[in-house]
């Protein structure tokens, strides 16, 4: 047990030595920097000009639609490449899943097509 506790040594300074760089560089800040906050610097920034809306609106769903399909694709992109490295390990059983869970995908994807949910109006 006592070796095994030694293992994680290394890790526990690194995220001292880390830790430590981090709140010396937020204290310096604060010592060598002079602070002379006004209204514009305290202002909202939003792409140039001032918000002129409350931050709390309706977005629309489409918006979460996209991301959530971005997510997904981006995963499968992910899992390709391991997949791919250890194709010949893994035999024809890894293949033909794969090839299931990529079917299963491009189904969902055709279905989101002809709903509309990929058309920007």
């Amino acid at each position: 047990m006592d070796d095994l506790l030694r293992e994680y040594l290394p890790i526990l300074i690194f995220i001292g030595v880390a830790l430590a760089i981090g709140a010396m560089f937020i204290i310096a800040s604060f010592i060598i920097v002079v602070q002379r906050p006004d209204t514009e610097k305290l202002s909202t920034y939003e792409c140039g000009f001032e918000p002129f809306d409350d931050t709390r609106g309706h977005f629309d769903v489409r918006f979460y639609l996209v991301a959530i399909l971005f997510i997904i694709f981006d995963l499968e992109v992910a899992l390709l490449f391991p997949w791919a490295v250890t194709l010949e390990e893994i035999g024809l059983l890894g293949f033909w899943s794969m090839v299931i869970f990529l079917g299963i995908l491009t189904i969902g994807f055709i279905y989101e097509w002809k709903k509309g949910a990929l058309e920007w109006e």
